[in-house]
């Protein structure tokens, strides 16, 4: 099984949101809790089983720092984070 860490960037495989790329945010059982920072803000977090996303191997390192030390994160660092990430696709 793939490790899954917090901070990690994965891309939504199934629903409304198919193909849009979040961060993970909190790790439960069988369900990981996502956001994006537009639609899917920190406050209401998006809950999606494991089999729902796909993983990428980034991980947006200011986020996880943040989430590991229980730091204040902002809609716009997720934002900006995705954005990053987006910027070394293209």
């Amino acid at each position: 099984m793939i490790k899954i860490e917090l901070g990690q960037v994965v891309k939504s495989t199934a629903g409304r949101d198919c193909g849009e790329l979040f961060i993970i945010l909190d790790i439960k059982e069988a369900y990981v809790y996502i956001a994006d920072g537009k639609r899917r803000r920190i406050e209401a977090p998006k809950k999606k089983k494991y089999k729902h996303i796909q993983i990428t191997y980034k991980i947006a390192d200011e986020i996880a720092g943040k989430l590991k030390h229980n730091e204040k994160i902002t809609n716009a660092d997720i934002r900006n984070s995705l954005k990053d990430y987006q910027q070394t696709l293209e």
